[in-house]
């Protein structure tokens, strides 16, 4: 059943929240490990994400990771864009640094969107229509990193600004750590997507942080060509310290 009565916000928040009780569904049923695991999470999680986008905003446009790429939804101002498992090796290996992303990009801004992390203290959701001060930030600034591949730019800005590098695995949970206060900065030059980012920046910029490219320029969405290949999120205060950093890199 479609809830036309629901705004924006709060659909985004619904949809990452469920698509999140059936990401842990599939896991808890003991049948599938690893990468298939992830596959079947993603699956299961964007089949009920675009059906349900669809029905309650049929006029919108969608672009999602696990769904072939429609370029009609370059001819719409208003475009839903979700991951329905970010962080799948995390999620596959039972780890809680993976999310879910549903956003919605107007005129290719981030405008409204959610994050869930299902797996994070009994599963919570991050939003752009429920905002809380951001916490005090750390003597040190910690950068939030790829465990497995940290960008060379973060490593190096780190250094400079005697910070210290925190590893996690899914976008989406670097960057809500940022807006929960377990860290100052998120670097990423790695190379990414709209889905990636679009609901973390969205909740994000709602949060009071910086949001940008690695070079200042802004984040563009619902763009012919979705690879974003960088992306910066902080708090206000440090930005202008870690473009200055990272553009005589």
């Amino acid at each position: 059943m479609s809830q036309p009565e629901l705004s924006d916000a709060q659909l985004a928040a619904h949809l990452a929240e469920v698509a999140g009780r059936i990401a842990l569904n599939v896991r808890a049923s003991g049948l599938l490990e690893g990468k298939a695991l992830g596959n079947a999470g993603d699956a299961t999680a964007n089949e009920f994400l675009c059906s349900a986008i669809r029905s309650n905003r049929p006029e919108d446009g969608l672009l999602s990771e696990e769904e072939k790429d429609s370029k009609d939804r370059l001819e719409k101002s208003r475009v839903w864009i979700v991951d329905p498992v970010d962080g799948t090796r995390e999620y596959g290996e039972e780890r809680s640094d993976w999310a879910v992303h549903v956003g919605l990009a107007i005129d290719g801004v981030a405008t409204t969107g959610a994050v869930a992390l299902p797996d994070l203290n009994g599963g919570i959701v991050i939003r752009t229509d429920e905002v809380s001060a951001l916490p005090e930030p750390a003597a040190k600034p910690r950068f939030l990193v790829s465990r497995t591949r940290p960008a060379k730019e973060a490593v190096a800005v780190a250094e400079a600004m005697g910070g210290e590098l925190v590893g996690m695995g899914s976008a989406g949970g670097k960057a809500m750590a940022v807006v929960r206060g377990e860290a100052e900065i998120y670097l990423h030059s790695g190379g990414q997507y709209e889905w990636d980012s679009c609901a973390p920046v969205a909740v994000a910029r709602a949060h009071g942080l910086h949001c940008s490219r690695i070079d200042g320029s802004p984040l563009r969405y619902n763009q012919s060509d979705t690879y974003l290949p960088d992306l910066l999120i902080c708090r206000r205060e440090y930005a202008e310290d870690v473009l200055a950093l990272v553009a005589d890199l």
